[in-house]
Order: structure tokens, then sequence, then C-alpha cells
């Protein structure tokens, strides 16, 4: 990004029109074949990947495409895709955070407890506030005191699950509240509320990135953190609030995760952080920052839970789904070392 140039007059820095998908596939028919052709099969071909899973899903199960099987994972997958939103900005802008999956774990313990003792929304807003305190200690930490972001937040997260199972000793705390655990139950049109919550949360974020001046702000620094500074954006607090829109997320995460399983424990979110992680990447946001959208994440949230859900439905051993996240990260990783290096 030139320094000589406004930010709210440039593109956000490593975006191209490929962070933008419906532009591409309205302004006509040079843009159409584009996106079928070599160079919109390398731009869009996490979309691609991701109807080639859901068609081979629906032939390889007939329950794969029935509305019961979709509600469920659409349910089962919405803390993780809160946390995938939520890290989507902090990896745009640079960063990285380990510590989300422990948090949800921590943040399901604390809306357990006060729901136990506190009414439905004082327990939902208190958990939200606290999550988002604990993701602004990894930005303080990370922006002020300058200490590697892997290295922080791996701290910061064995200290959430630290400081929760002390306080269970363990153990899981079980929701007595009925009013609190129908939050799990409550629908919208047939849709699941939490459903209709994750996807209005999700097109709040791209609204964020796409039209506000944080979002190109974020962009910038993601891009170049000097040339951000030069531009007088202020990189440590657009930085650290990554960190707290990360941890709002994962105290709504610990509040679903509480609410669907009537109880809330430690080790809830133990997976969330790698599956985010890999949701993220193979979405095609970028680990070097600068690059990404949330369109991504969700499309790369659909291809994982796609996998994910027929491997359950044709009974095929979990280990499995373990290999093919781990291969599916490790290529999305290097796809985006030889884009950058290409971009560089």
């Amino acid at each position: 990004m030139s320094t000589s140039q406004p930010v709210e007059t440039t593109e956000p820095p490593g975006t191209t029109e490929a962070e933008t998908l419906t532009p591409a596939l309205s302004t006509g028919s040079h843009r159409f074949s584009g996106v079928l052709g070599v160079r919109g099969l390398f731009r869009y071909g996490i979309v691609w990947a991701a109807v080639v899973a859901v068609v081979a899903a629906s032939l390889l199960s007939g329950s794969f495409l029935t509305t019961s099987n979709i509600q469920n994972v659409l349910t089962q997958n919405a803390a993780l895709a809160l946390v995938a939103l939520g890290l989507t900005f902090v990896m745009i802008g640079g960063g990285f955070d380990l510590s989300s999956g422990p948090l949800v774990g921590a943040c399901s313990v604390v809306a357990a407890e006060l729901a136990n003792h506190t009414s439905t929304m004082v327990a939902v807003v208190v958990t939200i506030v606290v999550g988002a305190l604990a993701g602004a200690v990894n930005g303080i930490v990370v922006t002020a005191f300058r200490i590697n972001a892997f290295v922080a937040t791996l701290a910061t997260g064995s200290m959430f699950t630290g400081l929760a199972v002390l306080y269970t000793g363990s153990h899981s705390v079980f929701v007595t509240n009925s009013s609190f655990n129908n939050l799990g139950l409550g629908s919208v049109l047939g849709v699941r509320t939490i459903v209709v919550l994750v996807a209005a949360l999700y097109l709040i974020g791209a609204l964020v990135l796409a039209k506000s001046v944080f979002g190109r702000a974020l962009y910038a620094v993601g891009g170049g953190e000097v040339s951000a500074r030069l531009a007088g954006l202020r990189v440590n607090l657009t930085k650290a609030l990554t960190f707290v829109i990360v941890g709002a997320a994962g105290g709504v995460g610990g509040v679903i995760f509480a609410a669907l399983l009537t109880s809330g424990t430690p080790s809830t979110g133990s997976s969330i952080t790698f599956d985010a992680i890999t949701v993220v990447i193979i979405g095609g946001t970028s680990m070097f920052g600068g690059s990404g959208a949330v369109w991504r994440t969700a499309v790369g949230l659909v291809l994982l839970a796609t996998i994910t859900n027929v491997y359950d439905l044709l009974a095929i051993n979990s280990a499995w789904q373990l290999v093919t996240k781990g291969f599916l990260l490790v290529a999305a990783v290097g796809l985006d070392y030889l884009t950058s290096r290409k971009r560089a």
C-alpha cells in the first residue's frame, strides 16, 4: 500500500477481486468466464472444492441432504463457525490465536455456573463480556508487550483451561436452568435460533470488513505494519481489537456449548482451535495477513463440516477425519505460502 494515499481511498492491501465473490459473478461474461477458467479455478478453488464435496457426500449417503441432517450439522458447528469468524479478523490483521478453543471451554463453565445462579440473560451477557476481556488480555500481551502471538496465546490458552479446571475440580457443571437450556432448542421459521444467530454475525462480520473504516484499516495493518503506521493508522489498537472480537466469539461459543450440552466442561473446546484454524486457512485467508474474507471462511466451514459429517454417516473411523484435516491444513498453508511469494 502506498503511504502517499489515504487509506479511505485505496483497496485493502493483499486483496483482489477474488475477495468479493458477487461482483466477479455479475459484471459480464468476461468476468464469468474468468471464474470458470484457470485463473478462476485458482482464485475460487475453495468454492469448487466445497461444491464437489457436497455433491460427493449426497451421492455417498442418502441421508446427507435431509433437512434433519443439515440442521444438525449447522447446529453442531455453530461454535466452531463463530470462533473461525473471529479468527478471520485476527489473521487478516497479521495475528494468530491458539487460545480460542480453551477459551470456549472456560466460557462454557462460566455460562453454566451463571445460568444456575442468575437469569439466562445475565449468564449470556456476562459470559460474552468475560470472553471479550480474555481476548483483550491476549491483545495487550501481543501488542503492548510485543510477545509473539503463537507463544502468547498458547500460554493464555493453557491458563484459561487451568483456571476452569481448578474451579470445577475437573468436573462438568450441569445446567439446571431450563430457560438457558432452551436456548439450544429454539427456532425461527423452522431454522434453529443458533443457526440464525451465526448467519447474522457472519453477515455483520462481512460488512465490517468490506465497508467500515476499521475493516479497511485491518487489511492495511495485515498487509504491512510499517506502511500502516506511516499512513497514520493505530496499528496496536487495531490488532488488539481483533483479539477482543475472537474472545467475544469464544464467549458466545461457550454459551452455545453449555446450552446444547446442558453443562459446562473445561475440555469442551479442545478441538476447536485446530478446526477453526483449518477452516480459516483452507478458506483462503492468509496466515501472513492482509488477505482474506468472511465468505471464504464460510465456504471453508462448509467444506470441513461436509467431510466430517459424511465420515460420520458412513461410519468411517474417526482417525481418518484427523488425517484428512491435517492434510487439508498442510495443503492450504503450502498454497498460501506459494501465493504470498508470488504476490511479493
